[in-house]
Parts: C-alpha cells; structure tokens; sequence
C-alpha cells in the first residue's frame, strides 16, 4: 500500500548517496592539498621568523645601549628567548636536501646568542670598545642570518616546484573528470526521474480519462490500471465507486417512478375525497343557513344559541377551508376555543377545561387541524363516557428552540398498543367519534410537515392521558 512512498524514498536515497559521496572525496581531496600547502606554509613562516627575532635582538639590545633602563633590559631579554623558541622550531624543518644549510643556519643563531650576550656583558663592565666590537659583530651575524634564510627559502621553493605542479596538473584533471561526473549522474537522475515520473503520471492519466467519462454520465465503462502501486488501489475502488453509483441511479430511477406513482395516486384519493365531502355538504348553503339561524336567534334574544351557531358555523368553515396550507397556532387556538364552546353547550358542568396559553409563542405555523382531534379525542374517551365529566387541560409554553404543547386528561387512559399504532401511523378504528382527520392523521401530518418523526409523545396511565407536541419555532431547522 505504500509503493509511491518507497519509490520517492529510493529516488532520494539514491541522489543522497551520490551527492554524498562526491562531497567526500572534494572534501578529502581539499583537505589533503590544504594540509600540505600549510606545512610548506609554516616551513616559510619559521625561517622568516628567525630573521625577524634575530633583527629584533639587535634592534633591543642597541636601544638598551642608547638607553639603559630595566624596561629595555626586559624587552632584550624578551627578544633572546623567542629567538631560542623559534630555533628549536627551525629543528623540524630538516631534511635530506638541506640538512648542512639548516645547521650551519642554527649555529648562526647561537653565534648571535652568544655575541650579543658578550657585547651587553662588555657595556655593563663599562668596556665600551669591546662591547661596540662585539654589536657591530651580532649585526653582521644577524645579516648573515637573514642572507641564510633566503637561500634556504629559495631551496625549498626549489624542493617543492615540482609538488606546485603536480598540485596544479592534478587539479585540472579533477576538474576535467568532476564535470564528467556530472554529466553521467545529471543523466542518471534524469533516467530514473522520467522512470519514476512515468510509473506515476500513466495511471493518472489513465485514471483522469475514466473520471472525464464518469463526468458523462458513461457509468457502464470499466476502470482498470495496470500498476503495483497504491493508484492501482484508488482505481480499483474508484471502479467499486463506478459501480454503487450506476446502481444506486437505477435504484433513484425506479423509486422515483413508484413515488411518482404514488403521489398521484394520493392526489387522486385526495381530490375524490374532497369532491365526496363537497357534494355531501353545499358550505355557501350550509354557512348561509347557520347565519340565518344566528340573527333569528338573536332577535329572540336567546344569546347562547347565536353563539354556539357561530361557533358551528365557524368551526365548519374552518374545517374545510384549512385542510390544504398551514396556519397560525393562534388560529388554531381559536378555533378549539370555538370547538370547547360547542362542546360545553353539550356537557354544561361535566366538561371542565383549564387553560395556560403564552401568548408569545402563539406565532408559529402549524399545520391546520391540529389540536382539533387531539382534544375531540380526549372528549370522547375522557369525558364523554363518563357520568361524572372530567377535566381537560390545555397548555401552551416557550422550549426555547420550540413551542410545548400539553393536552392532558384525567381519563381511564389508552392501551399501550393503541399508543404504539397512533406513534407509529397506523389507523385505528374510533367508532366514529371524530371528525374525519383523527389522531392518526395528525401524528403523519406533523412529521411530514415538520420533517423529523419525534415531535409527538403520548403518557397515558390509569390517573388520565398527557400528549404533548414539541412544535419548533423554526421549520426550516426542523426539516
């Protein structure tokens, strides 16, 4: 799974290796060529310093004579120790071409040693001739040495010319044969690059060809790369890839035609059911009538009945005029609040209803035909059955992210199987005791509207019934 990774490693072990290797032997090389151009330096460097600390003993010991302080004293003495350092250092420079030069050069230096002592032991016993005779002598010693190390200079310059130009020869052949290597190595990389280049860009480019036809829509052509290496993989699941999604498209294609199908279908149930509720009941007809009805009785002067009219009639204009777009759940409070007043007029004290509405939340939408069933449901098994009524309460709180909605009974309860069915949007039969959405239709009607399936949950015991709906205040976070 890691061929790429290994190619680029040996590619650049290998360019490593070589340049490290070029690196070494220029620094060997370099190295070696410095170290005897150093010696040959140094050898340079020590005679020329016995002439300079053979000069500088002359140079202290005349100003001592001029002026006989202890820190001229001081500076001779000085001056005759590094000029013994420096001869003991001259002893490494012999060899077989000047070893009588080189001795007859260090007993030079002890003559002038011994001369110069002489004349300062002269000047303090105040013999000012002979210490003048033997200064004048240390001079001319130290002008033989001086003579003496240019000659043994020029006899190393002699002993080395050859070495000079072994050194120079050699160096253009290194040069020669360094831009020979380069060339073969510069051809080398640039025959292993394209290798390893090639071994790369063909599947890809192979790869690219298949993703263009994808691109097409030719999801029937097969992807294949012939490599060892970890694009082969990518171009086996990339095939793997080719196939899910041709059969997933085949498998959109036939859903798509069933839902299609379906929704149709729906939509004729829909309109049949609509046209059959709409020829059982003319509403203009029906609306017209209930209104007659509400100002006859009104100039009767029975009140409650004009009420519960129009409460009836609008519940009913309600009812069939909301079914197909959402609502406001303040409408939809008001409407149960129309729904409770006909159903008081029925039950008179056996009905019992207890409100706790927040008013700020009463601005979200919610599907039309909402409360209606849930609260009819809780009617008819809560309060309806029994002699003595119930209560039923009713409430409305912030969720912060959504609106709670409670109904709550102190009915005998629902089975757990019921509970189960109505969660699960079964239809169960009601005996005919609803108004036609039932609690069934609400539960589906508020998961497709909202778009996510737990908005609803039902706590049902011996001690009553509690339905509480979760509505979120944003529908679009919802869905």
């Amino acid at each position: 799974m890691n061929k790429i990774h290994k190619k680029i490693w040996t590619l650049t072990t290998v360019i490593l290796l070589i340049m490290a290797a070029i690196w070494i032997t220029l620094t060997y090389y370099n190295q070696k060529t410095q170290n005897q151009y150093n010696d040959i330096l140094q050898r340079y460097l020590r005679m020329n310093e016995v002439t300079r600390t053979s000069q500088q003993v002359i140079a202290d010991l005349n100003n001592y004579f001029i002026t006989p302080t202890p820190e001229n004293l001081e500076k001779l003495n000085n001056s005759k120790k590094k000029m013994e350092n420096v001869q003991s250092e001259v002893l490494y420079l012999r060899n077989s071409e000047n070893e009588f030069a080189l001795t007859n050069y260090i007993n030079l230096i002890d003559s002038l040693a011994e001369t110069a002592d002489r004349s300062l032991l002269f000047f303090n016993e105040h013999e000012k001739e002979d210490s003048a005779k033997e200064f004048a002598e240390a001079t001319r010693i130290s002008m033989y040495i001086s003579e003496m190390t240019l000659t043994l200079i020029d006899s190393e310059l002699n002993t080395y010319e050859r070495f000079y130009r072994g050194i120079i020869e050699q160096s253009g052949e290194i040069k020669k044969l360094g831009i020979w290597v380069m060339l073969m190595i510069t051809c080398l990389l640039m025959l292993l690059t394209y290798g390893f280049s090639l071994s790369i860009t063909k599947p890809v480019q192979k790869l690219t060809q298949a993703a263009n036809e994808l691109s097409r829509g030719r999801f029937h052509l097969p992807i294949k790369v012939d490599s060892n290496d970890e694009i082969a993989f990518l171009a086996q699941t990339f095939d793997r890839m080719r196939i899910n999604i041709n059969n997933l498209i085949s498998e959109i294609q036939h859903k798509a035609q069933l839902e299609h199908e379906l929704q149709e279908s729906k939509l004729l149930l829909k309109e049949s059911q609509l046209l059959n509720l709409q020829s059982q009941i003319n509403p203009h007809f029906l609306f017209n009538t209930l209104n007659t009805l509400s100002k006859k009785a009104y100039l009767e002067g029975s009140h409650e009945t004009s009420d519960l009219l129009v409460s009836v009639a609008g519940l009913l204009r309600y009812n069939l005029k909301r079914l197909d777009r959402p609502v406001t759940l303040r409408e939809e409070v008001m409407v149960l609040q129309q729904y409770m007043d006909i159903q008081k007029a029925r039950f008179t004290d056996r009905l019992q209803l207890k409100m706790s509405i927040d008013e700020s939340c009463l601005q979200v939408d919610i599907p039309g035909l909402t409360l209606q069933p849930i609260i009819e449901n809780a009617v008819n098994y809560a309060v309806e059955p029994r002699e003595e009524g119930g209560i039923i309460w009713f409430r409305i709180q912030d969720g912060n992210d959504c609106v709670i909605i409670e109904v709550e009974d102190d009915g005998p309860g629902i089975d757990d199987s019921k509970i189960k069915q109505i969660l699960q949007g079964q239809f169960i039969q009601t005996d005919g005791k609803t108004t036609g959405i039932g609690f069934t239709n609400v539960v589906r009607r508020l998961r497709l509207f909202y778009g996510y399936e737990n908005i609803m949950n039902i706590e049902s015991s011996a001690d009553g019934t509690k339905v509480v709906m979760k509505i979120p205040k944003d529908r679009r976070g919802a869905a």
